[in-house]
């Protein structure tokens, strides 16, 4: 603890009444620039510091800010590094993560020594689970300039689960709109895409690491995907692109597109980088499933019904509408983000007589490789399955980003 003969503390820290605090006063960046800071003080930026220190002497210390530019800060704000996956105590690398829902790259990028020095999620309920786990607040809409200010000047990787937002380029001419700051300046283009290409182009990471969904390469016939390829293309980065199924790490088939760039001025386009090789499925969902789950996960009567009478309408009709009702011993359709709402693409057989069941939280997490000791009760059940709906299947990211770590530490 600091020495409180130097010091007179206003208050003692309290990570969950200082959390409840901020979201009453509307004032989360707060929460995300003081643990950000934290975590992050040799790495941050200068609008960080600034505004990590001037909150940190206001609401904590009664002191100047300079006299705790060199003090051991984390001693005094120990709650946010008492979590279940703290950074690693020698980073080899840095990252920023992007849209970070509930942390899927992170697990990834610090299982291969990676430190993440920015964070941002607009969602406050994925926040508020990044925090449980990590320690870390993610900034808010990536969009606003302000918010792109607390970004670390040099950083090595840049990861970015970005949503993809339908959009036309029409009337929007290439000089505009293809990799010039100029053009992803423009309002009317309207992507989040621009917003990742807008922070490459001005912190030139060695690598990024992109992930989207599978449609990403056929939505508006091709046209969405080229453009998202020459933009970083003309932004002077090489690019390796593939659609991975995270069914070989997971019992769960998910397709994805991954898109992995790096920056042409450091490897001339010369780097070495293969997606990693996917085998068969070696799971079940059978291997995921907790013991004795509680009835309120059993469908009632009324939708158990409901369910049938749909799918069967549908099947007379021709199409391939309907609930999922799994093999235990094979593996699932992809889980959706509105899972929640009847579990309907995913069910469980509980033997005759006895209607099915959904997924518990902690088996979609499971499901999407997050490990037991991952904190997925610091929210609602509602939101833990959209979240889980929403994210990366880890082991997946984790093995294309050992791929990328070792071919951005190779000389070329």
């Amino acid at each position: 603890m600091l020495d409180s003969k130097k010091y007179t503390y206003l208050r003692a820290i309290d990570a969950q009444a200082l959390y409840d605090e901020c979201e009453k006063a509307g004032t989360m960046d707060s929460l995300s620039i003081l643990t950000q800071y934290l975590h992050n003080s040799k790495y941050a930026s200068k609008e960080t510091k600034k505004s990590a220190l001037d909150y940190i002497t206001q609401s904590f210390f009664n002191t100047e800010k300079s006299d705790l530019r060199d003090e051991p800060l984390e001693l005094f704000f120990k709650e946010f590094f008492d979590v279940p996956f703290p950074e690693p105590e020698k980073p080899k690398f840095t990252f920023i993560d992007l849209f970070a829902g509930m942390g899927g790259f992170r697990l990834a990028m610090q299982a291969h020594g990676g430190k993440c020095v920015f964070s941002s999620e607009w969602n406050k309920y994925a926040q508020k689970t990044y925090l449980a786990n990590f320690g870390d607040m993610p900034f808010g809409d990536i969009t606003q300039e302000k918010t792109k200010s607390y970004i670390p000047d040099h950083f090595d990787v840049l990861c970015a689960g970005f949503p993809c937002q339908p959009f036309s380029i029409a009337g929007v001419s290439k000089k505009n709109s293809l990799g010039r700051e100029t053009g992803f300046k423009d309002k009317t283009q309207g992507t989040l895409f621009f917003d990742v290409a807008d922070i490459i182009s001005r912190h030139r990471p060695k690598a990024f690491y992109l992930e989207n969904v599978k449609n990403l390469v056929s939505h508006d016939k091709g046209r969405t995907f080229k453009v998202i390829t020459e933009t970083l293309e003309e932004l002077n980065y090489n690019i390796h692109y593939k659609v991975l199924d995270g069914k070989s790490y997971v019992p769960q088939h998910r397709e994805r597109i991954m898109i992995v760039g790096y920056d042409r001025k450091i490897y001339g386009g010369k780097e070495t980088f293969e997606f990693p090789l996917l085998g068969e499925p070696v799971n079940c969902i059978g291997d995921i499933l907790e013991n004795n789950v509680p009835d309120k996960y059993t469908l009632s009567d009324k939708l158990w019904g409901y369910l049938q009478d749909y799918a069967q309408r549908h099947k007379e009709k021709g199409n391939g509408f309907g609930y999922g009702l799994v093999d235990l011993n094979g593996i699932t359709r992809t889980l959706s983000a509105r899972y929640y709402k009847d579990g309907s693409e995913i069910l469980i057989p509980q033997g005759e007589g006895v209607n099915p069941r959904r997924l518990t939280p902690r088996e979609c997490a499971r499901l999407m490789g997050y490990p037991d000791e991952y904190i997925i009760n610091a929210v609602s059940e509602i939101q833990a399955y959209r979240q889980c709906g929403n994210s990366v299947i880890v082991p997946l990211v984790t093995a294309v980003a050992e791929q990328l770590v070792k071919t951005m530490k190779k000389k070329v």
